[in-house]
């Protein structure tokens, strides 16, 4: 039986729209890139409804490093910087069950061992430059600031973290879904954490030169819903009380006196310091303001990590040179503790804090970024 829903006209008229299948598969992935709100963010979460950001269509999942790569359909980022995978079906499709559900696992378990946020951003940017579009415009409006290059940089970083620490978001998304598909979703949601796991069923409507999308979220058990729904639940930006309080919660005290001293140090050094906006991870930004151009140095996580914005350097005139990036390199891995591989250069290597919980290592660390910022002011 044809499912219908119906429109009132203008005149009062009375106009039945049938629901038709895609004709092909490619238009329902046209669709979603055109128009991610179809991905029902808002019934995703309530009073945060997640905004979506493309990556790109038909992003490639390394099997091994250096090795072939599957294709995945779609990939988004939300407001939270968590990476959003989608693979898109027709109903019609046979493999609209367990195999697309093990397709998936393939994909997610693969792209957080082997996807690098520098290829992410590369892909990111390559999709703003074919459509015409500015990428720190889109991620500025998507985390709800100026699109700064702070903002810009803390929202990569955030990407970051969220593949290290597998929170990840998975869509299948299809015009519609049987019992059995919806019971393996809901179960996977249920115990995967913190990956999310949801279904999106968008149903198309068509009649007499009108077309209507009806998209719905599947797969949110009430208890999946209220526990990953307050990893969402901060709006506001961290500051140093919050921040100390959530290192402190998550590596201890002696976390929270690295903290201190970075933040002692960057006010004795008259840095800027930029605070994230992240919902569960807080970060604050250490950057020197030079001649109106601002050089990002380093985050601090609440995970008790501190990644270096190597990649950032790069395109800065100071550091550009692969030989001043390995220069600053070496005198990180000459304290004890650190060992980073020379490709970090074009990375944002991360460096736990526990390293620096010796007085010692820890001036030894801040001293590489004076002779930085001595370098950058006299530039």
């Amino acid at each position: 039986m044809v499912s219908k829903i119906y429109l009132i006209e203008q005149n009062g008229a009375l106009q039945a729209l049938e629901e038709r299948p895609y004709p092909q598969e490619e238009r329902l992935q046209t669709l979603l890139a055109d128009y991610p709100d179809l991905l029902a963010g808002d019934q995703m979460h309530d009073t945060d409804p997640r905004r979506w950001l493309l990556v790109s269509r038909e992003v490639g999942v390394p099997l091994e490093v250096g090795g072939r790569a599957m294709s995945l359909d779609h990939l988004f980022l939300d407001q939270d910087a968590i990476p959003t995978l989608v693979e898109v079906k027709r109903s019609s499709d046979a493999r609209i069950r367990r195999e697309v559900v093990g397709q998936m696992l393939d994909y997610a378990s693969h792209a957080v061992a082997y996807w690098s946020v520098e290829q992410l951003r590369a892909r990111f940017e390559r999709t703003c430059e074919a459509r015409g579009e500015d990428p720190a415009v889109l991620i500025g409006q998507l985390v709800e600031s100026d699109g700064d290059e702070e903002a810009v940089e803390a929202f990569w970083a955030q990407v970051q973290t969220n593949l290290q620490a597998g929170r990840i978001r998975l869509l299948f998304v299809a015009d519609e879904f049987g019992p059995e598909v919806r019971r393996i979703v809901e179960f996977l949601n249920q115990y995967m954490d913190p990956v999310e796991v949801l279904a999106v069923e968008v149903k198309q409507y068509v009649g007499q030169g009108l077309s209507t999308l009806v998209p719905r979220v599947l797969g949110q058990t009430a208890q999946a819903q209220a526990r990953k729904s307050r990893s969402t639940s901060r709006a506001k930006p961290w500051d140093k009380a919050s921040f100390l309080e959530a290192l402190e919660d998550d590596g201890g005290p002696q976390d929270v006196a690295v903290a201190r001293r970075i933040l002692a140090w960057a006010e004795e050094q008259a840095l800027d310091v930029w605070w994230g906006r992240g919902t569960t991870r807080g970060a604050f930004v250490c950057t020197v303001v030079h001649q109106d151009i601002r050089h990002q140095l380093f985050v601090t996580l609440t995970r008790g990590l501190i990644q270096v914005y190597f990649s950032v350097y790069k395109n800065k005139p100071v550091h550009a040179s692969d030989e001043s990036r390995l220069a600053i390199l070496a005198q990180l891995n000459a304290i004890d503790g650190i060992a980073l591989d020379e490709d970090a250069i074009d990375r944002m290597p991360s460096i736990p804090l526990a390293v620096l919980h010796d007085d010692a290592k820890l001036e030894q660390f801040l001293a590489v970024f004076e002779g930085m910022i001595a370098q950058i002011r006299q530039s």
